[in-house]
């Protein structure tokens, strides 16, 4: 612990003396997250914080016979189908701020909470079409991405799928719109705090470190510390197969600022859980966009990835119940 608090102290120390001596790189980067925050993230995710909450409380504990299915192929807990929608179409961190609400508000059991978390946050399809699809040669790339990203969500819940049946969920109240828009504002501002914070620390790597890296490691190692930054920079990369692998790579991860988003929302769950889930479903969905721009491998990386999930599944109970709970 007091290392820990030693460590803590020398990296904020590290950026003050980074703020004072290279003011004109945290100008910049700051400005540069602003400018991405007023242009991009608020008017792709605000709509979302603020409608998932309704949506989420209006279809809990429904018997939806569309949702139903879905849910039951996830594994999902009766009633609570309608997390996938937020899951899946409102993008990071929409979902993980419903499942942690949910649990909080104690309709969500904490082992039910922990699992969804593993592949309950992913990216939208807002920003998959309107960011990463401009960067792909063919607008049907982006549409096998996301399909590649939902079916390596898929893979990570058979994973940790529980061994017994979930009770079903009561419904829940309907927020009222003046508490949807103020839960969808402090939310709203912790994601522009980090989005900022990174793009700071990029401009420093940028201007430092990354300068010297080829374009290929220089937008996997900015997509991994900030995915935004790295995606905008996918363009760069002159072999659409390499472009296309490092896109499924970056949006299964998220990157560390949307993991710090992430942990902002958890309020008090662990957060191994999420981080074995993406670090699962970015090899899955590495291996299955290796496979669809080199189809040649499709008979070696299927099989693996079948053999994975049957090798694991004995182990699944357990991770569902115990093994990641303890914070």
């Amino acid at each position: 612990m007091q290392a820990k608090r030693y460590a803590l102290g020398l990296g904020a120390g590290i950026g003050f003396l980074l703020l004072i001596l290279d003011g004109r790189t945290a100008l910049a980067g700051a400005a540069a997250g602003i400018e991405l925050c007023i242009k991009s993230v608020i008017p792709a995710l605000f709509p979302f914080f603020v409608l998932s909450d309704v949506l989420v409380c209006a279809l809990w504990g429904g018997k939806s016979s569309l949702l139903r299915p879905l849910g039951r192929l996830f594994g999902m807990p009766e009633g609570a189908e309608s997390l996938l929608l937020s899951a899946f179409l409102g993008g990071y961190p929409v979902g993980t701020k419903e499942v942690s609400k949910a649990c909080a508000s104690g309709q969500l059991k904490k082992e039910d909470a922990l699992r969804l978390l593993s592949f309950c946050n992913q990216p939208g399809p807002a920003f998959l079409f309107g960011m990463v699809g401009p960067c792909l040669p063919e607008r049907w790339m982006a549409w096998v991405l996301w399909g590649i990203i939902l079916v390596s969500a898929l893979f990570v819940s058979l994973l940790t799928r529980p061994g017994t049946a979930r009770a079903e969920l009561p419904p829940r109240e309907i927020p009222t719109p003046a508490a949807a828009m103020g839960s969808a504002l402090r939310v709203m501002g912790s994601v522009c705090g980090w989005v900022i914070i990174f793009r700071v620390a990029a401009a420093f790597l940028d201007r430092w470190a990354l300068c010297f890296l080829p374009s290929v490691w220089k937008t996997a190692a900015l997509g991994a510390l900030e995915l935004s930054n790295g995606c905008c920079m996918l363009c760069q990369i002159p072999d659409a197969r390499v472009r296309f692998l490092l896109a499924a790579g970056m949006l299964s991860f998220g990157g560390l600022c949307v993991t710090m988003q992430t942990i902002s929302l958890l309020d008090k769950l662990p957060v191994k859980t999420y981080l074995w889930g993406k670090a699962l479903q970015t090899g899955f969905a590495l291996a299955l966009s290796c496979a669809a721009v080199y189809g040649h491998v499709w008979y070696c990386t299927v099989p693996a990835i079948l053999a994975v999930i049957l090798l694991c599944r004995k182990k699944a109970v357990a991770f569902s119940r115990k093994p990641l709970y303890n914070g």
